[in-house]
């Protein structure tokens, strides 16, 4: 019933196609392997396989094109283990269930487009769970690894600001910022943006 209704919001998007539903983990990693969609919604609770552990199974995925895919997780449980648990296993957002169809698309769209989006109900609660369990002790080395530049975006990036949102604080080019976290994505050895935010954090670049 579940996935009858996002199919219903989603293929109500001109942009958007259902290429394919799977009823538990281990099905979901085959599908992804097998169509290589660009976005994946993935549940938290499933038979045979949880979603975390589909998550870490597709990026973990031999070269054949489907550890591009995006993955938002979309679940009822917003417990703080599961979002960081599914960020860390390689999630590009997380989205709880009643968070309402808007929101739904705007993860789709914010995945396929190389964005992250986390439900603003657990936003809050993930960067004080990722700033109190991180001792913070490589501030003043991590800081040196950035230009002033990188260090704005980093910080706009772990609260959450989009990249048209960093172009206009910044007075920036929408190219210039997606140059620039290119650039942090490599320097960092971070998959996305939302481990650029996760590294922020951890290293006490933003309290």
């Amino acid at each position: 019933m579940v996935r009858t209704g996002f199919r219903l919001i989603l293929e109500g998007q001109d942009d958007i196609s259902v290429v394919g539903e799977a009823s538990d983990g281990v099905e979901a990693v085959e599908l992804v392997r097998r169509l290589r969609p660009d976005v994946c919604l993935m549940d938290i609770r499933m038979p045979r396989l949880d979603g975390l552990e589909a998550t870490k199974r597709i990026r973990q995925a031999p070269a054949d094109g489907s550890d591009d895919t995006r993955i938002v997780i979309v679940t009822t449980f917003d417990l703080d283990e599961y979002v960081y648990g599914a960020l860390r296993a390689g999630a590009n957002g997380f989205v709880v269930k009643n968070s309402g169809p808007r929101l739904l698309i705007e993860a789709v769209h914010a995945a396929a487009g190389g964005e992250s989006l986390v439900s603003p109900s657990v936003t809050v609660r993930l960067l004080q769970h990722l700033s109190s369990t991180s001792p913070a002790t490589g501030d003043a080395t991590a800081r040196a690894r950035l230009s002033p530049q990188e260090h704005k975006v980093v910080c706009l990036v772990a609260r959450g600001r989009t990249n048209n949102e960093i172009a206009e604080r910044l007075t920036l080019s929408l190219s210039t910022v997606k140059s620039h976290l290119s650039r942090l994505q490599d320097k960092l050895d971070a998959r996305n943006r939302v481990e650029i935010a996760a590294w922020a954090w951890e290293n006490g670049i933003v309290t």
